[in-house]
């Protein structure tokens, strides 16, 4: 398995160096909107650990960012009044991972409304900003 890549675009977010409509961020992991969301709401959840995917990630930041991708599926389900969630993590290529750093998309999910194909469809920032907003309000605390 290739080393992880500090410069990746999610390790850059970490480190402030780029933007992201933040939903919630503690000592151990990242929670920020998808540019290219498949549905409203789709949330990405990161370790800020340096782990390229589930190969190489510390058991208990693996642990940490499970939970905080349940709580952030809560919240979407009452944010977006949603019907279920969607829950997808990649792992290399061949799993059809695209950026290597480990991350869990949480997409709130209506009945009879299919998913937009993947990087199809680039959000506008404020609708990004908005949407933000309410899942972060509807965040269930710890």
């Amino acid at each position: 398995m290739p080393d992880y890549d500090p410069n990746n675009i999610f390790a850059k977010i970490i480190r402030g160096e780029l933007p992201c409509h933040k939903v919630y961020e503690d000592d151990r992991a990242l929670v920020f909107l998808d540019i290219m969301p498949r549905a409203p709401g789709h949330a990405l959840v990161i370790p800020k650990s340096p782990a390229r995917n589930i190969l190489d990630v510390a058991p208990d930041d693996l642990a940490h960012v499970a939970q905080i991708a349940q709580r952030v599926a809560k919240a979407g389900m009452r944010a977006f009044e949603a019907d279920g969630v969607t829950v997808q993590q990649f792992n290399e290529n061949a799993g059809g991972q695209v950026v290597f750093h480990l991350h869990v998309h949480v997409i709130p999910r209506k009945d009879g409304v299919p998913m937009k194909p993947a990087a199809s469809y680039k959000e506008k920032p404020e609708v990004l900003a908005e949407q933000a907003k309410k899942l972060a309000a509807a965040m269930p605390s710890v």
